[in-house]
């Protein structure tokens, strides 16, 4: 196992909770989920970019963003976009960040034939690391079973390793 690998857990069949811990302090950590021009370093599994990415950081914005698959290894996936839509629902900076996550169109409006997740970031201040605990509720076990069948588990953990790296070099 990676020495900051990603701890994950369903609760209740309906909840799933993940935690790494990051080699970087709060603030920091924090900074690269609030910033598009550092979330378009890292948001993404490897071989893919976020291209289009417009964050409007404060309770009721609206966070917009495209990524889109540009590794031709990846296959079918290749030239694929995915896009995604988050309304802010309670930010305290540098502690938590709590938003509703749907799936979205170019237009930003959601598509409802798939799952949105209640999404609550916590940021734990480890003196020079950072805990980070995400936790995702969704509507039934069905829902995060439809996800979780998707690869999202193994898409989160590529994307916070990008994160690790993307902080190891503002360090």
């Amino acid at each position: 196992m990676p020495k900051n690998a990603m701890v994950s857990r369903v609760e209740s069949d309906r909840v799933l909770v993940l935690e790494r811990i990051f080699d970087a302090p709060r603030d920091l950590v924090f900074k690269m989920f609030k910033d598009p021009k550092h979330l378009k370093r890292w948001w993404e599994p490897r071989g893919w970019e976020l291209p289009i990415c417009n964050v409007d950081f404060r309770p009721g914005g609206v966070w917009h963003y495209c990524m889109k698959c540009v590794d031709q290894n990846l296959g079918e996936y290749y030239g694929m976009e995915s896009w995604g839509k988050s309304i802010y629902k309670e930010i305290i900076e540098p502690e938590k960040i709590v938003y509703i996550d749907f799936f979205s169109d170019a237009e930003g409006n959601s598509n409802d034939a798939m799952p949105s997740t209640d999404i609550t970031l916590e940021f734990i201040d480890l003196g020079e690391k950072t805990k980070l605990i995400n936790r995702a509720e969704y509507a039934s076990a069905e829902s995060l079973k439809t996800v979780m069948d998707m690869g999202m588990l193994q898409g989160i953990t590529e994307t916070w390793d990008r994160l690790e790296e993307a902080l190891k070099q503002m360090q």
